[in-house]
């Protein structure tokens, strides 16, 4: 397996890991907390990284309309809205936005999801 893609493929493991790590400890704990904010960053530069080293790799030319490139693309920028927007809440967010911020992350690890799990099947099925 040539070192590009094992790059790619540990770093999509990487954004996977840490960016589950910051959504579910958060979820559990129902408040928003310093080291969760860390963990949705460093998922979201995995990410970033991983899906640019598969970019790199990809023989096909970049078509926004194909649906991994669309998923993946808006999970991407669903991500970076709510990694700025948990930095906001963390940084100068009341008690009550600290509490209540997990009901929204859910749903953006749940998009993020559709190309991490679509770009799977997709090697596979080659």
């Amino acid at each position: 397996m040539p070192l590009l893609t094992i790059s790619a493929i540990l770093l999509i493991s990487l954004a996977l890991v840490f960016y589950s790590i910051g959504i579910w400890s958060e979820r559990y704990s129902r408040y928003l907390k310093t080291w969760h904010v860390v963990c949705f960053w460093l998922g979201l530069l995995f990410d970033i990284s991983g899906t640019y080293t598969m970019h790199l790799i990809s023989t096909k030319e970049f078509n926004i309309l194909e649906p991994h490139t669309l998923t993946g693309q808006l999970a991407l920028w669903v991500m970076l809205v709510h990694v700025i927007w948990a930095t906001y809440v963390n940084k100068w967010g009341s008690e009550k936005t600290h509490r209540k911020f997990h009901v929204y992350s859910i749903h953006v690890w749940m998009l993020w999801m559709v190309p991490y799990l679509g770009g799977m099947y997709l090697a596979m099925k080659r």
